[in-house]
């Protein structure tokens, strides 16, 4: 009986300790660390949203940062394609054949470091491929804009930033009716894991 109370009583204690111990970690402000223009460098796997016309897709991509250049190896074409070929069929079948398109993506820095994130100005160049309809190649141009600043997010190392697809022309000719197709990019991976309370 006499171990039983001791062994409650112990038990009591610890939990009183460690309930201590978090409170003690909760009084401690986080500190953040210092965002550097050289963080934003590096791999990302990113939730893409497209909204064009009331309808939303949403799908999840890759790109890489370096030296104030946002890289796509595989650029999202399928809701720019569709706004083209308007025959499913023909679209995924022109999809197929396109394959993977390469897109460089320009931005200035800056920081806020305010607010602890790197600001990206965009300067996006026209996006040029071609497109495979009923056995002719269709030469494409897809004028690109970013209407405001993207974000490096030092708190969680995310980046987030929007580009609009403005205007598609094919030989030439400006695709009409053209509803923009918003593309908003938000990082899903590529985060810093830190510990802000320890016990012990």
């Amino acid at each position: 009986m006499k171990k039983q109370t001791v062994l409650k009583g112990f038990v009591v204690a610890v939990i009183v300790f460690l309930g201590f111990s978090l409170i003690s970690c909760n009084d401690e402000r986080y500190e953040p660390i210092p965002v550097k223009l050289s963080d934003v460098n590096g791999n990302y796997r990113a939730r893409l949203i497209t909204s064009q016309g009331g309808k939303n897709n949403e799908k999840i991509i890759d790109f890489a940062t370096k030296d104030s250049i946002v890289t796509f190896k595989d650029f999202p074409l399928r809701e720019i394609v569709k706004s083209v070929v308007t025959d499913p069929v023909k679209a995924d079948t022109a999809l197929a054949h396109i394959g993977k398109v390469e897109y460089k993506l320009n931005f200035k820095s800056k920081i806020n470091a305010e607010q602890n994130v790197v600001e990206l100005t965009f300067e996006p160049k026209v996006l040029a491929f071609q497109i495979p309809v009923d056995g002719v190649m269709k030469n494409t141009v897809v004028k690109l804009a970013a209407k405001q600043k993207g974000f490096f997010v030092g708190y969680d190392w995310s980046m987030r930033f929007g580009l609009e697809a403005e205007k598609i022309t094919i030989d030439g000719v400006d695709v009409t009716p053209f509803r923009p197709l918003n593309m908003i990019y938000r990082s899903v991976l590529r985060i810093k894991v830190m510990v802000i309370c320890q016990i012990g």
